[in-house]
């Protein structure tokens, strides 16, 4: 009896092993205390949120998700926990193949949700923590704004503008500098995409022109192109 099931354990590991392929994503990961829900592998096709599968869970918060993947993009884990409240519920990532491993909990799924094994999620992690800076710069000078002292003296409105004005030059310059240094990424493209597609078109040209081949090729490489067609018009 025990040579039959290690017979079988075999049969079916080589049997995961066939099906997996260079192009193969698999997302292994946990979400503590998580009791019961549905939890649905997302992506953009067309512009729409489209669920690529699902998997209900129950008393166990581990999971796993095999994908086929086309090309590297942002992918999205949606936990419905029957709650009412879709806030805070969707974790984003930058999915490609290989292992990756995502790990979270039931009541903060986004706010302290880790994702490791994906090298194109490394370098959007290490360009968000730097966007973060900048949104946090805008919000205290929002707030200062909002202080009697400063919102009855126009002097100082003044200069909170001047401040907010090369605040926002910063950032652009700081994506655009960070997309040109990491054209061998797939994250160059989709940041200029998604943080400065109404940037002069000579510096999204030069952008595309420098990605590696295989970036280029890509979803976000393709998507890239398309957009500098459209403003060359």
């Amino acid at each position: 009896m025990k040579k039959l099931l290690l017979v079988f354990i075999l049969i079916s590991i080589l049997g995961a092993c066939e099906k997996a392929t260079k192009n193969t994503m698999t997302i292994n990961g946990n979400i503590a205390g998580l009791k019961k829900g549905m939890l649905y592998l997302q992506h953009l096709k067309d512009s729409t949120l489209t669920n690529i599968d699902s998997i209900a869970l129950k008393g166990d918060g581990n999971f796993t998700f095999n994908h086929e993947v086309e090309s590297p993009e942002i992918f999205y884990l949606y936990l419905d926990k029957a709650d009412n409240n879709t806030i805070n519920d969707r974790i984003t990532f930058f999915g490609e193949p290989g292992l990756i491993y995502i790990k979270t909990a039931w009541n903060t799924v986004d706010t302290k949700s880790e994702v490791s094994g994906s090298k194109s999620q490394d370098k959007l992690s290490e360009f968000n923590a730097m966007i973060t800076k900048f949104n946090t710069r805008d919000i205290e000078i929002f707030q200062s704004s909002l202080l009697p002292e400063i919102k009855e003296n126009k002097s100082k409105l003044d200069s909170l503008k001047i401040i907010s004005e090369k605040n926002f030059v910063s950032r652009y310059k700081y994506t655009t500098n960070f997309a040109l240094t990491n054209t061998d990424s797939f994250i160059a493209p989709y940041v200029a995409l998604t943080e400065i597609s109404d940037a002069n078109p000579k510096y999204l040209d030069s952008i595309y022109n420098n990605l590696t081949e295989e970036v280029a090729k890509s979803k976000y490489g393709k998507a890239l192109k398309e957009h500098l067609k459209t403003l060359n018009k």
